[in-house]
């Protein structure tokens, strides 16, 4: 049994009405991965914006695991004090992670982010020496469009995060970075800018299936039109 963990800020947890990119990754799951998988994870909400709490059920399709680790509002420095437990306790072995927007809007620089990383990977480890994680570079936003200072910060600190995955990839526990959706566009994937809509989700589920496809033999590649 391969427990998937999804690990993020609000681009994973999602909010009331969505399907979320965890929907879209579980599908494609089903279709194409072999063997018994499961979704785990210590939380199961999604964001509700009319009340600003992280209580609500109301998914576009609530029939599907949808336990997770995300959090509105939380990036690297949030989940890096919280990764040790829920690996331990979710049996997580492959963790899919989208971290680092909010972290570098309103936390911390490029390098005190890249520094979380690296302690989020050790504290995982210490948790589960075998491993997986695959993680997703920062990927186009709306503020990176019009902040050329914030822009420099976020292909710094994707910079910093390819470096540490290949610093510390190792084979008994291996890092994979996933690459961003090439096609990914604020306008066409975005219902605001930052947050997916259906086809950002798609393609957020699909640069994680894709890494796993190609360094793993993991699955089979992705398509959209049955995930």
């Amino acid at each position: 049994m391969l427990r998937f963990m999804p690990v993020g800020d609000s681009q994973t947890i999602g909010s009331a009405g969505e399907h979320t990119w965890r929907y879209r990754m579980w599908q494609h799951l089903r279709a194409t991965y072999g063997g018994p998988f499961r979704i785990v994870g210590p939380r199961e909400t999604l964001y509700d914006k009319a009340t600003d709490t992280a209580d609500s059920y109301e998914y576009a399709d609530p029939d599907f695991p949808r336990a997770h680790l995300a959090g509105w509002g939380e990036g690297w420095r949030h989940m890096t004090p919280l990764i040790a437990e829920a690996v331990r306790t979710q049996r997580a072995d492959v963790l899919l992670v989208s971290l680092g927007l909010i972290d570098l809007g309103f936390y911390t620089d490029a390098d005190q982010t890249a520094a979380n990383a690296r302690l989020f990977i050790a504290e995982a480890r210490s948790a589960n020496p075998r491993v997986g994680m695959v993680f997703l570079p920062v990927i186009p936003n709306v503020r990176a469009e019009s902040d050329v200072a914030f822009a420099t910060e976020v292909a710094h600190f994707n910079t910093l995060l390819a470096k540490a995955v290949a610093d510390l990839d190792e084979p008994a526990s291996p890092l994979l970075l996933a690459s961003a959706p090439e096609s990914y566009g604020i306008n066409l994937d975005t219902d605001d800018g930052t947050h997916p809509n259906a086809s950002g989700e798609h393609k957020i589920a699909g640069a994680f299936a894709e890494a796993m496809y190609q360094a793993w033999d993991l699955g089979e590649p992705y398509e959209a039109e049955t995930a």
